[in-house]
Parts: structure tokens; C-alpha cells; sequence
């Protein structure tokens, strides 16, 4: 089976890339951030901190989560109901960061992950692919840009679906969920030794995905 690896911080453009990606290569793709982004956002309807460790881990064994394609497009369901939309808020983002430093909820989603790469070609990405979740992936990609390239896409996002959000907010929240991901203790954001650095600052998505789809066609062959 062939596994892919992309990691990076977070608005670097590594879910639409790697829907595209996936698509084109054929393969399975995987939102890891989407399944933190369902834990946290269950934390938040249960009116818990996302950052209370002890209060989130009561909540786990409550969880049940489930990826499925519908119409070539992924969706993640919370205990059967399709949260793919309700988990892309600026608050789901952050709680997802918070409960993605728990350990536990780390290893509740790590043997789900790492299943899915046993039986099916797969492109993962996330925060830890290439060093924790799949360290032995055929091609491990780490994804960047400036954190000012990275707020302005996903603040052009943000307009496109209606969000009423300033650009400023979103920088701010870029800038913190990057101090977040490389400080915590559980599995902190780094590049793996043997990934390969692409930083798509000056590079628009087809440049990106020429680039991204060069690295693995290198490694695969």
C-alpha cells in the first residue's frame, strides 16, 4: 500500500491540495484535522474546555466517528450526524488545537488513522502524519507558507463561504494556533527528518499541486 504524508501549519493549504491530489492520484484521502475538529466541537456542545484534558476524555468514550465520500467530496459524522460543515468555524479551529495536545484524544484517533493506511492507498494530512502517525509513509511532504500568505487564504475562504471575519482576526488566530501546534507536549508540529519541504508562499494552488504531485511521483517510482 502506498501512504502519503502531508503536514504543515495550519492555512497552508494542505486539505484543499490534498482533496485534489487524492482525487487525481487515485488514491483515499484522510482529514485528520477534520477529526479533531469534530472532537473539539463536541467538547464545545457539551460546554466543556476544548483545554481541559480530564473533561474531554470523559467525553471520549461517548464519541463515534465515521469518514465517508459523498459525491467525491469527504465527510466526517459525530455519532452519525454529518458535522462537515459545522466543524469549519474559527472556534471548531481552535478547539481542535486544544484537544489536539491531549494525549488521549491523540491515541483515540492514532489506531483509526493508522488502520486506514493498512488497507488502501492513502494520503493523510495533518499536523504529526510524517513523524507519529504513518512514520514509515512512501512520501512524507512538509507544506508552508508565511503565516501572512497563509491568513490570506483562508481569510479569501472565510469570504467565499460568508463568514464575516477581518483579516486581522484571522492572521491573529493563524499566528496563535502556530505557537499552539509547535509548543505542545503531545507530538508537537515539526517537520520529520525525511519529509521534503515545500513552502507555497509564491505559489498558486496549480503550482503547488505540480509541485507536490513531482515529489511523490519521485518517491513512488
Amino acid at each position: 500500500m502506498i501512504s502519503v504524508a502531508i503536514d504543515g501549519p495550519a492555512g497552508a493549504g494542505k486539505s484543499t491540495l490534498a482533496r485534489r491530489l487524492a482525487a487525481d492520484l487515485g488514491y483515499i484521502y484522510v482529514d485528520t484535522g477534520a477529526m479533531y475538529r469534530t472532537i473539539g466541537l463536541y467538547a464545545l456542545r457539551a460546554g466543556k474546555d476544548p483545554h481541559d484534558n480530564a473533561a474531554v476524555n470523559a467525553l471520549l468514550p461517548e464519541i463515534s466517528l465515521r469518514l465517508a465520500s459523498v459525491d467525491g467530496e469527504q465527510h466526517i459524522y459525530l455519532n452519525e450526524e454529518d458535522v462537515s460543515k459545522a466543524i469549519r468555524t474559527e472556534e471548531a479551529g481552535m478547539a481542535a488545537s486544544a484537544v489536539g495536545a491531549n494525549p488521549e484524544v491523540r491515541a483515540f484517533l492514532l489506531d483509526l488513522q493508522r488502520n486506514m493506511a493498512k488497507t488502501q492507498n492513502i494520503l493523510m494530512d495533518g499536523r504529526d502524519i510524517g513523524t507519529v502517525v504513518l512514520p514509515n509513509a512512501t512520501a512524507k511532504i512538509f507544506l508552508t507558507a508565511a503565516p501572512e500568505a497563509r491568513a490570506k487564504r483562508r481569510w479569501k475562504e472565510y469570504q467565499e463561504k460568508g463568514v464575516n471575519v477581518s483579516f486581522e482576526e484571522v492572521l491573529e488566530d493563524v499566528k496563535k494556533r502556530d505557537y499552539q501546534d509547535t509548543h505542545r507536549e503531545a507530538a508537537p508540529l515539526k517537520q520529520a527528518e525525511d519529509a521534503v519541504l515545500l513552502d507555497t508562499s509564491d505559489l498558486n494552488f496549480e503550482q503547488s499541486l505540480d509541485a507536490m504531485k513531482k515529489i511523490i511521483t519521485e518517491k513512488v517510482s
